[in-house]
């Protein structure tokens, strides 16, 4: 059966959820050196269950000055790695407003994502934000370029079932089920053998990690709760076997 396909939002989406960094765009601020032009640093980025992306930047740097005085800012994320004609790859701008979160799931989520970041997320001089979405301008090959709002993008369904056990089920995969990740990742995804770790899970897939390396495994169908993670993780491991 052909998977059907997927709507420019979706596609998006996916490529946010599998994105461990990107390019943040801001203003340059009037007392700052260049003021008012466009500046470019590289950031890394996770994603919150509804994929609003996460990121975690010092007060020391460059674009969060320019922040505190326009927190309008543009943030890239770029699928095109590893082929040999880039521009015939996805990428996609998103625009929106950054804001400081002390919300624990984000700070949560982001470290499992980059658990390197836990050595200086502590600093005074850190902290979270998270990008409250606007519109996004998906690029995902030549002539399919769509542009589109957040209620687009963004997966809007109810989340505080599946977010108020992920730290659960992850630890619980983990501990239990590392020969499963393994699977998931050389199996279906055809990614190096390896101690392959879960670093999150959401309703449309889950997160894995080795060293330096991240990747993401979609789901075939949206979940919701603890009971569709476990049935849609046991399917997955079946597919992985007899692959």
């Amino acid at each position: 059966m052909t998977a059907p396909e997927l709507s420019p939002g979706q596609s998006a989406r996916r490529l946010l959820r599998a994105a461990d960094r990107g390019y943040l765009a801001t203003r340059r601020r009037k007392d700052a050196e260049a003021p008012d032009w466009p500046y470019a640093a590289l950031v890394l980025v996770a994603a919150d269950h509804d994929a609003s992306p996460l990121l975690l930047i010092s007060g020391l740097a460059e674009h969060t000055k320019d922040i505190a005085a326009d927190d309008r800012v543009a943030l890239l994320v770029d699928g095109t790695a590893g082929l040999d004609e880039p521009l015939t790859g996805a990428r996609a701008s998103l625009l929106g407003r950054l804001k400081r979160t002390g919300e624990p799931r984000h700070r949560a989520r982001f470290l499992a994502r980059h658990p390197g970041a836990a050595m200086y997320a502590d600093f005074k001089d850190f902290g979270f934000y998270r990008l409250a979405v606007e519109r996004a301008h998906l690029v995902a090959g030549f002539g399919r370029i769509h542009w589109m709002g957040a209620d687009a993008l963004l997966d809007g369904g109810d989340h505080s079932a599946l977010a108020a056990v992920e730290s659960e089920i992850v630890a619980h995969m983990n501990q239990d089920h590392a020969q499963a990740l393994a699977l998931y990742a050389t199996k279906l995804l055809g990614l190096v053998p390896g101690a392959w770790s879960m670093t999150g899970i959401d309703a449309e897939g889950l997160d894995l990690r080795l060293g330096g390396r991240t990747a993401r495994l979609d789901f075939a169908r949206r979940i919701a709760t603890a009971d569709g993670a476990r049935a849609e993780l046991v399917r997955l491991a079946k597919q992985a076997r007899a692959a």
